[in-house]
């Protein structure tokens, strides 16, 4: 069992420093990781994972390590032995891999979703407030704060009591915070724009991914029980989860309750990840995306300063576990099609990250201790396949989704996660993504004017973009989520949150 050397990591880290800021926790976490290293002789989490080969020149590398200040072993006939990995090929282990190789995206994938050892498979615990806030009871905005954090305490104590843990990885979504407020806008955005297309010729089939706790899914379907009978009865919804853990939640969540138990002949849940999806659906239906676009595996480019050509990054995984990055210009035919279909669908006009002009490339290049690439890039591939998912099995699909277009504390790049774990009760972020797989959230910003964009090339559909205040405006009962003083937290909350659907 591994679970208690990374208690000891955190432990060393918090021991010999309690009350310093997070920002600095992620270099002292380092830190500490490596003094139980030596300790174990084994590595749990290395930040190493960048260096040069100075016997090469750039003009003739075909696979290069990262060129910066920290001088790590040199890898490179490694990577000529070890076999080229993929996430679809490590789901039926059981232990965290090594003597291997991957792609970033791969790498990411397995860290989030393998089902022995994945974050979202072993780690997460999604917060429930138990019985819904009364929002328009309460003083003001303040006060809606002190009570989610008393009652996210009691949440923890109540695991606490039956199985103890400092590693616990708990974080809550909106759904759980405006219940059943939230559902209830989803479900009068649905109801409207069915009655507008398909009704009556059509169910209304809802397709659901990432669903969590299932908490959205009861909300919307009591909804419309309670307040269109004729559409309820032609009402079908279809979670799609590809973790097993939160699918039995889901089914216990269905069962629990009375009103559950009524809509359990209209749910059907899909335990399978959506890029494994084979089956044709050509009725119209509805495909709800809430906070799944930034857990998508991302690729890393990085960018020749002197010719701007684009370089792939790779994950070697030694024989002790440590993690090292690799780059090379021969991209696989996801990212170098993630790039013609993003150069086509925006026209070129995207950021980059580096300098735009010759002279700022040249400078860049020539700055003391530079590294020889630019700052990495993360693109959304996996996105991109889904929205491939979406037009060939789904082509009469309406899309709504909700994510992050941005995201404070994010790792060096452009469109960077953040990176992050949790230590008694506390977030501790990391430098890099290159983290001991399970233990740490992935969290990727979405940006939507791109998504957008390639969105439409896709699918061929139209769409609109709006931020989640403006959404719930539009949709929500505000007065239901307003306090006593007129402040709203529905609205004020996930300021950095936009909605995609489809027109």
């Amino acid at each position: 069992m591994d679970s208690p050397i990374v208690t000891q990591l955190f432990r060393q880290l918090f021991r010999h420093h309690p009350a310093c800021p997070s920002r600095q926790n992620a270099v002292r976490l380092t830190t500490a990781i490596q003094h139980v290293r030596q300790q174990r002789q084994r590595a749990y989490y290395s930040t190493r994972g960048r260096g040069g080969d100075s016997n090469l020149t750039r003009r003739n590398e075909s696979n290069w390590q990262q060129r910066t200040m920290l001088l790590p072993a040199d890898k490179s006939e490694e990577y000529k032995k070890y076999p080229m990995v993929t996430a679809y090929d490590l789901r039926g282990r059981k232990e965290r891999p090594r003597r291997v190789k991957m792609l970033l995206r791969d790498f990411i994938d397995d860290s989030l979703y393998n089902p022995h050892y994945g974050y979202f498979s072993k780690q997460a615990v999604i917060f429930s407030s138990g019985e819904p806030f009364q929002i328009s009871e309460l003083k003001d905005e303040n006060e809606f704060n002190a009570l989610l954090s008393r009652r996210y305490v009691e949440f923890e104590d109540k695991l606490d009591a039956v199985s103890p843990s400092e590693t616990r990885q708990l974080w809550y979504t909106p759904t759980e915070l405006f219940r059943p407020y939230y559902g209830e806008a989803i479900a009068r955005y649905l109801i409207a724009n069915y009655k507008l297309t398909t009704y009556p010729y059509h169910d209304l089939i809802i397709y659901e991914m990432g669903a969590g706790r299932g908490t959205l899914m009861t909300n919307i379907l009591d909804y419309i029980r309670d307040m269109e009978p004729a559409v309820y009865a032609r009402t079908r919804y279809k979670i799609i989860e590809i973790s097993q853990q939160l699918a039995t939640l889901q089914n216990s969540q269905l069962m629990r309750s009375a009103a559950g138990r009524g809509h359990a002949d209209r749910v059907e849940i899909i335990n399978q990840s959506i890029f494994d999806w084979k089956q044709k659906v050509p009725s119209p239906c509805f495909f709800l995306a809430f906070e799944v676009f930034d857990n998508f595996a991302h690729d890393a480019l990085r960018y020749d300063l002197e010719t701007e050509q684009p370089l792939q990054g790779s994950v070697l995984i030694d024989e002790n576990g440590d993690f090292y990055e690799f780059y090379s210009p021969n991209l696989d035919p996801v990212a170098a099609r993630f790039l013609r279909v993003r150069n086509a669908a925006t026209e070129g006009r995207y950021k980059r990250p580096y300098p735009k002009s010759r002279v700022g490339r040249w400078l860049a290049l020539n700055r003391p201790f530079a590294p020889n690439l630019s700052l990495p890039e993360y693109i959304p591939t996996r996105l991109m396949e889904f929205f491939d998912v979406l037009g060939e099995y789904f082509p009469a699909h309406r899309l709504l989704t909700s994510d992050f277009h941005s995201l404070p504390d994010a790792i060096k790049g452009l469109n960077a996660p953040i990176v992050q774990t949790r230590y008694q009760r506390r977030p501790v972020p990391v430098s890099t993504p290159l983290v001991h797989q399970g233990y740490f959230d992935i969290m990727f910003p979405t940006d939507f004017r791109i998504s957008e964009a390639m969105y439409q090339a896709l699918t061929g559909k139209l769409t609109k973009v709006l931020s989640h205040e403006e959404f719930m405006r539009r949709w929500a009962y505000i007065e239901e989520t307003e306090t006593r003083s007129g402040e709203n937290p529905l609205l004020s909350w996930y300021k950095n949150a936009s909605m995609l659907y489809t027109v």
